[in-house]
């Protein structure tokens, strides 16, 4: 087999919620992203907007049942400044910080919870 080598590893993530309006808000805050509700398979969902208008690497929250904040995959957003800025944010719009911040290779991480419990993290690059 050849080996494979895309351009982004991951293709899509998805993240349940159980009110996506206030989802919407709590990762639009958080990231300072732009959050578009449209209907995917019949379904309401929320995708976060990116530049890229092919083959769009991205994410999407969809009603359902969260996480329970401590184990599965998590899923990593990028913000655009601090990642001690984007962790105000969290706590400001009813999440809950849950690491200090830790320094990798490509630049710095924090993990948290949403309003629903779902864990995910932030990444600042440097």
């Amino acid at each position: 087999m050849k080996q494979f080598k895309p351009q982004h590893f991951t293709a899509w993530a998805e993240i349940p919620v159980r009110d996506l309006d206030r989802g919407v808000a709590f990762y639009a805050a958080v990231t300072g992203g732009i959050l578009e509700k449209v209907e995917m398979g019949g379904d309401p969902v929320a995708y976060f907007v990116t530049e890229e208008t092919t083959q769009n690497v991205s994410a999407n929250l969809f009603v359902g049942e969260p996480g329970d904040g401590n184990s599965g995959p998590t899923i990593f957003l990028a913000i655009p400044d601090r990642i001690e800025d984007a962790l105000d944010r969290v706590w400001q719009t009813g999440g809950r910080i849950a690491s200090d911040v830790i320094e990798i290779p490509p630049g710095r991480v924090a993990y948290a919870n949403d309003p629903d419990g779902n864990r995910f993290g932030l990444f600042e690059a440097i």
